[in-house]
Protein backbone atom coordinates (compact mmCIF):
# COMPACT_ATOMS: atom_id res chain seq x y z
CA UNK A 1 0.00 0.00 0.00
CA UNK A 2 1.19 3.66 -1.04
CA UNK A 3 1.20 6.43 1.72
CA UNK A 4 -1.22 8.15 -0.52
CA UNK A 5 -3.35 5.16 -1.11
CA UNK A 6 -1.98 5.41 -5.04
CA UNK A 7 -0.89 2.30 -6.78
CA UNK A 8 0.91 4.38 -9.47
CA UNK A 9 1.75 7.69 -7.32
CA UNK A 10 5.28 6.95 -7.08
CA UNK A 11 5.44 7.62 -4.00
CA UNK A 12 7.34 5.41 -1.38
CA UNK A 13 5.62 2.40 -0.15
CA UNK A 14 5.68 1.12 3.48
CA UNK A 15 3.56 -2.44 5.07
CA UNK A 16 0.92 -1.15 7.52
CA UNK A 17 2.94 -3.37 9.78
CA UNK A 18 6.74 -2.14 9.40
CA UNK A 19 8.18 1.25 10.60
CA UNK A 20 8.18 4.17 7.75
CA UNK A 21 12.16 5.33 7.83
CA UNK A 22 13.56 8.36 6.33
CA UNK A 23 16.41 10.19 6.76
CA UNK A 24 14.85 13.32 9.18
CA UNK A 25 12.69 11.29 11.35
CA UNK A 26 13.29 8.88 13.95
CA UNK A 27 12.46 5.37 13.68
CA UNK A 28 9.17 4.88 14.51
CA UNK A 29 7.89 7.88 13.68
CA UNK A 30 5.46 8.60 10.39
CA UNK A 31 5.58 12.09 9.67
CA UNK A 32 1.95 12.69 9.35
CA UNK A 33 1.32 14.48 6.08
CA UNK A 34 -2.13 15.14 6.37
CA UNK A 35 -1.50 17.57 9.87
CA UNK A 36 1.09 19.18 7.76
CA UNK A 37 -0.89 20.01 4.88
CA UNK A 38 -3.83 21.43 7.03
CA UNK A 39 -1.20 23.70 9.17
CA UNK A 40 -0.27 24.86 5.79
CA UNK A 41 -3.55 25.65 4.53
CA UNK A 42 -4.66 27.02 8.04
CA UNK A 43 -2.25 29.43 7.88
CA UNK A 44 -2.81 30.80 4.06
CA UNK A 45 -6.43 31.64 5.33
CA UNK A 46 -5.38 33.24 8.64
CA UNK A 47 -2.48 35.18 6.33
CA UNK A 48 -5.26 36.21 3.82
CA UNK A 49 -7.60 37.09 6.53
CA UNK A 50 -5.62 39.39 8.03
CA UNK A 51 -5.12 41.28 4.76
CA UNK A 52 -8.39 41.62 4.13
CA UNK A 53 -9.00 43.52 7.83
CA UNK A 54 -10.25 40.59 9.70
CA UNK A 55 -8.93 40.42 13.39
CA UNK A 56 -8.04 36.47 14.43
CA UNK A 57 -8.92 35.92 17.81
CA UNK A 58 -8.34 32.21 18.28
CA UNK A 59 -6.61 29.25 15.83
CA UNK A 60 -7.04 25.49 16.73
CA UNK A 61 -9.42 26.14 19.35
CA UNK A 62 -10.35 22.81 21.20
CA UNK A 63 -12.78 21.58 24.00
CA UNK A 64 -14.15 17.86 24.48
CA UNK A 65 -16.69 18.47 21.62
CA UNK A 66 -14.04 19.16 19.04
CA UNK A 67 -12.01 22.23 17.03
CA UNK A 68 -12.63 25.16 15.73
CA UNK A 69 -9.73 26.29 12.82
CA UNK A 70 -10.23 29.60 12.99
CA UNK A 71 -12.27 31.84 14.85
CA UNK A 72 -11.95 35.72 13.91
CA UNK A 73 -13.53 39.11 14.46
CA UNK A 74 -15.31 41.17 11.14
CA UNK A 75 -16.71 44.44 11.92
CA UNK A 76 -17.69 43.61 15.08
CA UNK A 77 -19.05 39.86 14.46
CA UNK A 78 -17.75 36.91 15.31
CA UNK A 79 -16.47 34.07 12.43
CA UNK A 80 -16.20 30.45 12.86
CA UNK A 81 -14.00 29.68 9.74
CA UNK A 82 -13.67 25.82 9.02
CA UNK A 83 -11.16 25.04 7.02
CA UNK A 84 -10.56 22.19 4.21
CA UNK A 85 -7.66 21.46 1.86
CA UNK A 86 -7.16 19.05 -0.81
CA UNK A 87 -4.48 18.16 -3.28
CA UNK A 88 -5.00 19.06 -6.87
CA UNK A 89 -5.96 16.31 -8.72
CA UNK A 90 -7.34 14.66 -5.75
CA UNK A 91 -9.37 11.50 -6.68
CA UNK A 92 -11.65 12.14 -3.60
CA UNK A 93 -12.80 15.14 -4.58
CA UNK A 94 -12.83 19.32 -3.72
CA UNK A 95 -11.88 20.50 0.19
CA UNK A 96 -15.73 22.42 -0.36
CA UNK A 97 -16.49 18.54 -1.10
CA UNK A 98 -15.41 17.38 2.05
CA UNK A 99 -17.42 20.09 4.23
CA UNK A 100 -20.85 17.87 4.35
CA UNK A 101 -23.73 18.22 6.73
CA UNK A 102 -22.36 16.53 9.13
CA UNK A 103 -19.27 18.59 9.76
CA UNK A 104 -21.49 21.87 9.33
CA UNK A 105 -23.39 20.87 12.53
CA UNK A 106 -20.25 19.66 14.74
CA UNK A 107 -18.96 22.86 13.87
CA UNK A 108 -21.94 24.39 15.12
CA UNK A 109 -22.11 22.58 17.99
CA UNK A 110 -18.61 23.03 18.88
CA UNK A 111 -18.69 26.96 18.19
CA UNK A 112 -21.90 26.60 20.94
CA UNK A 113 -19.33 25.91 23.66
CA UNK A 114 -17.02 28.38 22.84
CA UNK A 115 -19.42 31.55 23.09
CA UNK A 116 -20.88 29.64 25.99
CA UNK A 117 -18.00 29.55 27.77
CA UNK A 118 -16.66 33.27 26.32
CA UNK A 119 -19.86 34.78 27.40
CA UNK A 120 -20.34 36.26 23.46
CA UNK A 121 -23.80 36.85 23.19
CA UNK A 122 -24.01 38.56 19.95
CA UNK A 123 -24.14 37.34 15.99
CA UNK A 124 -22.02 34.39 14.66
CA UNK A 125 -21.17 33.80 11.10
CA UNK A 126 -20.07 30.19 9.33
CA UNK A 127 -17.54 30.93 6.99
CA UNK A 128 -15.42 28.07 5.27
CA UNK A 129 -11.95 28.35 3.24
CA UNK A 130 -11.36 25.73 0.81
CA UNK A 131 -7.68 24.96 0.08
CA UNK A 132 -6.15 23.33 -2.72
CA UNK A 133 -2.59 22.41 -2.47
CA UNK A 134 0.02 21.48 -5.14
CA UNK A 135 0.58 17.97 -5.40
CA UNK A 136 2.99 17.34 -2.37
CA UNK A 137 0.49 18.92 -0.19
CA UNK A 138 3.25 21.69 0.68
CA UNK A 139 2.11 24.71 -1.55
CA UNK A 140 -1.06 26.38 -1.75
CA UNK A 141 -2.50 27.00 -5.43
CA UNK A 142 -5.89 28.42 -4.59
CA UNK A 143 -8.29 30.05 -1.71
CA UNK A 144 -11.81 29.98 -2.09
CA UNK A 145 -13.16 31.56 0.60
CA UNK A 146 -17.03 31.42 1.29
CA UNK A 147 -18.91 34.03 3.38
CA UNK A 148 -21.76 32.78 5.01
CA UNK A 149 -21.11 29.01 3.94
CA UNK A 150 -23.59 27.26 6.57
Amino acid sequence: MNRAGDRDSGKESYASSSKYITDSQPVGKRPDQRKRSGEIAENAVAEWMLEQGYKIAERNWRCRQGELDLIAWDNGRLVVVEVRSARAGSRFGTALEALHSRKQQKVRLVASVYVQQKGWSGNIRFDAAAVTLDYSGQRVEDIVYVRQAF
